[in-house]
């Protein structure tokens, strides 16, 4: 094995990383176009399934998609196949390729970098006129902040921190205290900072489209009703967690949701819609039970790939060639 061998093998998979971006980012972005039109509040055409993964995982297929295909049959089938000693030499095309991968890349890294470090300094921002506030229902470390704009939010991704402002405290009941602080635990729970820190970091060419920002905000929007159904142990506290939404959306001025992994209690979007919501569903939120057919199904699929994992190196390899062959 030779330096040539394994430069090569780099080029090659940092290539085909940017051919499978393409492909992806093309085929989201016209599901988007497609389907999911936005307007304030509402879609067009298509009402998806309320899940915010649906919106997540549509939003993350690019960079997951290239990034499996790579890892996963592009170098084994590289490794397995190609002579340890390849005649042929990287043409510009391909090294092009490569390079627009390393740009994908670190444009994804650099804007996960930013916007973590957005959030951290506004946090400090946040923490360091604060103080400490007692909040029944969570043990998650709680701040009063002393800002004008009402907010409740929840920073942070490793070490959360709850951020108050008096206007809201003051404005709100202890049920509806209560209700609020449980809908941000719930986004705690469902790692929702996480995700949008992954949103930001996601190595793709999607995030200058317009597909990008609508699968966003749709995910924004299904998961603040994920997290509002997961407050909600009974009709009282509905009720409550509607109230409170109400009082806060109206003092609350129009703003632009912010960027960095924070979630908060109402972030400018379609309130009416999460108030209809709590008021109209009959039952609580219960979690999901396992599903034995989708565990079933990723067991046929994961048997089916082991099946044929050595037939797909071939075709992989042989597209290999295919591509850099008729590369110009």
């Amino acid at each position: 094995m030779n330096a040539q061998y394994l430069a090569r093998g780099g080029v090659i998979a940092l290539a085909w990383l940017t051919v499978v971006n393409v492909g992806a980012t093309l085929a989201i972005a016209f599901v988007a176009r497609r389907g999911v039109r936005m307007v304030p509040g509402t879609v067009r055409r298509w009402r998806g399934p309320a899940s915010p993964s649906i919106w997540l995982a549509l939003r993350l297929l690019p960079s997951a998609a290239s990034l499996l295909f790579v890892a996963v049959l592009v170098m084994p089938s590289y490794w397995r196949y190609e002579p340890r000693n390849p005649a042929e030499a990287v043409d510009v095309t391909l090294a092009g390729l490569a390079v627009a991968s390393i740009a994908t890349l670190a444009a994804g890294v650099a804007r996960g970098i930013a916007s973590w470090r957005r959030a951290s300094r506004r946090l400090r921002a946040w923490v360091r006129s604060a103080r400490p506030l007692a909040l029944a229902g969570t043990s998650i470390a709680a701040y009063e902040i002393p800002i004008d704009t009402p907010m409740m939010a929840l920073a942070g991704v490793l070490q959360p921190r709850l951020l108050v402002t008096r206007g809201v405290v003051d404005a709100l009941t202890a049920e509806e205290l209560r209700a609020s602080v449980a809908h941000e635990v719930g986004h705690w729970r469902a790692g929702d900072n996480l995700k949008r820190l992954a949103m930001r970091a996601a190595p793709d060419l999607l995030f200058a489209t317009r597909a990008a920002s609508a699968l966003e905000s749709r995910w924004a929007a299904a998961a603040e009703h994920a997290a509002d159904r997961r407050a909600c142990a009974d009709s009282d506290t509905r009720c409550a967690l509607a109230s409170a939404l109400v009082k806060v959306a109206k003092l609350t001025p129009p703003a632009t949701p912010l960027a960095e992994p924070i979630s908060t209690l109402f972030d400018g979007g379609d309130v009416a819609s999460r108030v209809r919501r709590l008021l109209d569903d009959p039952e609580p939120f219960v979690p999901a039970p396992s599903r034995w057919r989708a565990w079933l199904a990723a067991a046929a699929t994961i048997a089916a790939l082991v099946v044929l994992y050595t037939p797909l190196l071939r075709i992989v390899h042989g597209a290999t060639e295919i591509l850099v062959n008729t590369l110009p």
